[in-house]
């Protein structure tokens, strides 16, 4: 098959973040097809475009075996909201023009993964103008994570999304979802046919757990940071609003008496005031690092103690997965869960971790001391996790079935003339 996948996050060869789709190409060129990324130019907790974009719309660039324009994002990225809607419509016009004009060959498939939502439009012209079938992946609930966090307020703005939303859902061929909440939510509440809908999740990339598992000294790496002799809880991704990581600084404030450690990893719109943050209030058993590439990513899990997953105390938040989870499983750490629903309910099935409240320092305080004093209980979970993964969540497998369901929609769809229903 050859593919076309847009999609505004996917990351640069040495980018910190989430590398789904990275990994989930990998897999399919090595099983012998074809993909071609359209792309954006900023990461998605970046205010700028590196230098060698400075001054340009598109550039071609090769990721292994994967074709990938880079198209053009608005530096007003990230600055504020009007800035971030801008973001995402400039990379919807300069998709758009590189699917149409710049990408060579013929393509048998257009994916488009949100959020944002809005690339759907350009995904959907370059299927229609194409005659190909549109994919269409939700890896959150867009609008509603929005609104339930307070970024999206304008109300003729959250009309449109919810327009386009239902318009996106009957136009796609397939629709793929990143949780189980999100497939009863697609087919109760927005009534998508089930026929349409397909259950891809996030997973563990074992392929680089596995190699580091063996090779990797992590007490080592410990002694090298100074941590021979504190309790480490590592976060890894976005400092946004969303995650309000807030109340890690507020647990940390519970637990200065013991030798616990929160590292959190990522880049945000919220990273400076969270810095700024913990300074004026003395909060020193938080520190912030700045992101680095996965194969690093792994070598700061696998010499902490725990993982956290942390998200906002919204409804909305109950139905997602999240993507660190699944990396702190393959690398054998039991996991801090401040997230409810789908979530929640992953970790307490694999028992591979322990819920706590969103937002609720005196309940961190409480586990973390628990588990503090019960390190039997920290290997026992962190293998838990490692098998229920290895045995549901493996990228590797995963990839392959999203590629058999695509498969199926095409043959059991194709009609002479190459038309598409």
């Amino acid at each position: 098959m050859n593919i076309l996948l847009v999609h505004q996050y996917f990351l640069e060869e040495d980018d910190a973040g989430g590398s789904r789709w990275n990994e989930i190409t990998r897999s399919w060129t090595a099983a012998g097809h074809s993909v071609t990324v359209l792309a954006g130019m900023i990461h998605a907790n970046a205010s700028e475009k590196r230098a060698e974009y400075k001054g340009r719309y598109f550039k071609q660039k090769q990721q292994g075996a994967v074709i990938v324009w880079r198209c053009h994002v608005s530096e007003s990225y990230n600055k504020n909201f009007i800035g971030r809607l801008w973001g995402y419509f400039s990379f919807m016009f300069a998709s758009l023009w590189a699917g149409l004009f710049k990408v060579n060959g013929k393509h048998d498939v257009v994916i488009v993964t949100s959020p944002p939502l809005f690339v759907g439009f350009s995904g959907y012209l370059i299927s229609r103008l194409k005659r190909l079938p549109l994919v269409f992946e939700v890896r959150d609930l867009w609008p509603e994570s929005a609104i339930d966090t307070g970024v999206l307020k304008n109300r003729s703005i959250i009309r449109l999304a919810y327009w386009f939303e239902k318009f996106i859902y009957r136009k796609a061929a397939l629709i793929n979802v990143l949780t189980p909440a999100f497939y009863n939510t697609l087919r109760d509440q927005k009534q998508v046919p089930e026929n349409k809908l397909i259950f891809i999740p996030n997973a563990a990339d074992f392929s680089l757990s596995d190699h580091l598992l063996h090779t990797f000294d992590p007490v080592r790496f410990r002694r090298m940071r100074g941590l021979e002799d504190r309790f480490v809880i590592t976060y890894v991704g976005a400092h946004g609003v969303a995650n309000h990581l807030e109340q890690v600084l507020d647990a940390g404030k519970l637990l200065e008496d013991t030798p616990v450690l929160f590292q959190l990893i990522g880049q945000g719109m919220e990273k400076n005031r969270l810095q700024q943050l913990a300074k004026e209030r003395q909060v020193t058993n938080v520190v912030f690092l700045d992101p680095v590439p996965k194969q690093e990513v792994f070598k700061y899990i696998l010499s902490s103690d725990m993982g956290a997953s942390v998200l906002k105390k919204v409804d909305t938040f109950k139905t997602v997965y999240s993507n660190k989870t699944f990396d702190y499983m393959a690398c054998k750490k039991p996991i801090l869960m401040a997230i409810d629903g789908v979530s929640r309910e992953l970790v307490e099935t694999a028992a591979a971790g322990c819920y706590v409240e969103p937002e609720n320092a005196a309940e961190y305080s409480r586990i973390i001391r628990q588990y503090m004093n019960d390190p039997a209980r920290l290997e026992q979970e962190g293998e838990n996790g490692f098998r229920y993964a290895k045995a549901n969540f493996d990228r590797q497998v995963l990839a392959l079935r999203y590629l058999e369901h695509i498969q199926q929609k095409l043959i059991k769809n194709r009609v002479p003339g190459n038309a598409w229903v």
